[in-house]
């Protein structure tokens, strides 16, 4: 699998050639309302890398961490607003025991679905029962358990009363992490 990520083909830089400007909605992550509530729009970049995701879990699963992770860094680099690929920076950071570093990128990844329902101005529900709203809300749930164990019980317990705002169903049982 190593040879895969020698063999992927990326954008060279080139010289002094300007690359064509993407505007910054484009990159943003957006809301919709469905039927059932609102869900996260990612943006096309978070998308079009969904395939190179599964190459990642194929990576880790053969017990290549450090080549996988290398492969995630490269897409939030170029895809700042991946939130798939923070929650699992944040999941690699945890299993590794840096619970500090873990607590950053699954932060990470809940404050961009967070900025995005607020430029929506903060809708609700948005239902963990959307797989487009999955990766925030597990990513939110994985924050609280960070916070509780560097012995932020107070934030912690604001961030899953804010948790139970988006999905008062409460399918994660975040509500157990603090009470």
């Amino acid at each position: 699998m190593a040879d895969r990520k020698q063999n992927r083909k990326r954008p060279a830089p080139s010289g002094g050639e300007r690359q064509p400007k993407i505007g910054r909605s484009a990159q943003e992550i957006r809301l919709r309302q469905t039927r059932e509530g609102w869900e996260l729009i990612h943006p096309r970049c978070a998308i079009d890398r969904a395939e190179d995701m599964e190459e990642v879990q194929a990576m880790l699963a053969g017990g290549e961490i450090d080549i996988a992770r290398d492969e995630i860094l490269w897409h939030v680099d170029s895809c700042r607003e991946f939130i798939d690929a923070h929650k699992l920076l944040g999941e690699l950071a945890y299993a590794e025991g840096d619970v500090k570093l873990a607590r950053g990128h699954f932060g990470y990844a809940f404050r961009l679905g967070q900025d995005a329902i607020r430029r929506a101005g903060n809708p609700r529900p948005v239902p963990y029962s959307l797989p487009a709203n999955q990766a925030f809300h597990e990513s939110g749930k994985a924050l609280a358990l960070c916070l509780v164990q560097l012995d932020r019980r107070d934030v912690a317990a604001e961030l899953v009363d804010q948790l139970i705002s988006y999905d008062p169903s409460d399918p994660l049982g975040v509500r157990t992490l603090v009470g």
